[in-house]
């Protein structure tokens, strides 16, 4: 019987480490999709002198007809998310949610999403509109020049 209660332990230990990885990788995962917008060949290259939290001033993101009104997109290199609350009004947010550091997945509906724990930021402000999240998405600078979006 001692056997068959080390066997039993060595299974429900698999068991539990197995689903502790797979709730750390859900955490850590994000996706690049967005309504309307296709980020595909606009984002800035990546620096050489190696990764930086920040994004860089004056790389460009996207042409001001890639952000669709009442929606965004989000720039995973750059860790930002670009959205045109209403039309020609364009807004940056970090794309890093405040509950648990996730990257946002997308815009839909007028709201950031994360899909990690599906907390919610208005895209007119970067303000919770669902939780868990408690704190808004901080605001990022960029410039529009005529259609050109780049980090300010």
């Amino acid at each position: 019987m001692g056997d068959d209660l080390r066997s039993r332990r060595a299974v429900i230990a698999g068991v539990g480490a197995g689903g502790l990885t797979l709730a750390l990788a859900a955490c850590g995962g994000g996706t690049d999709t967005a309504t309307g917008g296709d980020a595909t060949g606009s984002a800035a290259p990546q620096s050489s002198a190696g990764e930086s939290s920040a994004p860089q001033a004056g790389g460009a993101l996207a042409k001001t007809a890639d952000i669709p009104v009442g929606g965004g997109t989000v720039f995973k290199d750059q860790k930002i998310v670009v959205v045109q609350p209403t039309e020609g009004q364009f807004k940056a947010f970090s794309a890093v949610c405040t509950h648990k550091g996730c990257l946002v997945g997308s815009v839909d509906g007028g709201a950031i999403v994360c899909p990690c724990h599906n907390s919610k930021f208005n895209i007119t402000d970067g303000a919770v509109a669902g939780g868990p999240a408690e704190k808004p998405l901080p605001e990022q600078a960029i410039k529009v020049d005529g259609d050109q979006i780049t980090l300010a």
